[in-house]
């Protein structure tokens, strides 16, 4: 209970790690956003993960991605309003983590008509 309280009154300090210079701290806000999930509160890791789409990284991709293939067990919903908004832009590896769990046809469909991430 404290342990939540402390996150929920904290979490705007992933929202500036989620926009530092340095990659492990861009990690540890969408990895912390975890918590959040398993909660079935997808919105804050659904922003961080906004704000991560144009990163360089491919750790951060792989990251992004994850988390959102863990919005998508708890929220398919609003992972798939948020891949209807953002998936052509994505980094490849992002889309490919988030559309995972997807039957294959629904996955080859996000895959084909998304763009080539930038390398």
């Amino acid at each position: 209970m404290m342990n939540d309280l402390l996150l929920m009154q904290y979490k705007e300090i992933l929202y500036k790690l989620a926009r530092s210079k340095r990659i492990w701290d861009r990690r540890i806000a969408i990895v912390s956003t975890l918590h959040f999930v398993r909660c079935k509160n997808v919105v804050d890791a659904l922003k961080i993960a906004e704000i991560l789409l144009n990163d360089d990284e491919d750790l951060i991709h792989k990251a992004t991605g994850w988390i959102l293939r863990e919005v998508g067990k708890r929220n398919i919903t609003a992972l798939k309003k948020f891949l209807k908004k953002h998936y052509k832009i994505m980094p490849r590896t992002m889309l490919r983590y988030a559309i995972e769990r997807f039957p294959a046809e629904e996955r080859n469909k996000y895959l084909l008509k998304s763009r080539e991430t930038r390398y």
